[in-house]
Parts: C-alpha cells; sequence; structure tokens
C-alpha cells in the first residue's frame, strides 16, 4: 500500500512538471520505467524530480554534464530518449 501511494505521488510529479516539454520527457520516462524500478529507484528518482527541469532535460539530451549523484544506470535510459513518443 506504501509503495502504491509513493508510486501515484511520483506519477503525479512526474507529469506535472509546468512545461509541456517537461511533462513528456520526464513524465514519458516514468511510464515506461517505473514498473521495474526497485524502491530504492524510486527513492532516486523522487530525488531527481527535485531538480530543476531545465537541468534534468539538459543532462538527458547531453548539453550540460550530469551530477555524479545522478549517474548510472537511470541517467543512461534517460537520456536514450526512446521513451518519447515522436508525433507525425
Amino acid at each position: 500500500m506504501l509503495d502504491d501511494m509513493i508510486t501515484k505521488r511520483l506519477r503525479w510529479r512526474a507529469h506535472h512538471r509546468g512545461t509541456k516539454e517537461a511533462d513528456r520527457m520526464i513524465g514519458g520516462f516514468f511510464d515506461r520505467h517505473v514498473e521495474s524500478w526497485s524502491p530504492e529507484d524510486k527513492a532516486l528518482f523522487e530525488a531527481l524530480l527535485e531538480e530543476q527541469d531545465v537541468d534534468i532535460m539538459a543532462w538527458a539530451i547531453g548539453t550540460q554534464e550530469v551530477p555524479e549523484r545522478f549517474s548510472g544506470e537511470m541517467m543512461t535510459a534517460l537520456q536514450r530518449l526512446d521513451y518519447l513518443p515522436i508525433d507525425r
């Protein structure tokens, strides 16, 4: 039950960032990967959500160096951008 509450809170925060671009990038990443995350991964994602959207997006597209605390598998997956649908 606690995990469900945490997941719901993270989902809301991931999809309500303030800009459509951030909502799609961060929310899309959450939707694609949350089912495979451990409690530790969810805690890391929650810490990531405390950062500014412009920084998260810059780390994801490689225009800014990723802080050591966020380097790892989750950031590598975020940088793939394969979770974003392309409108045609």
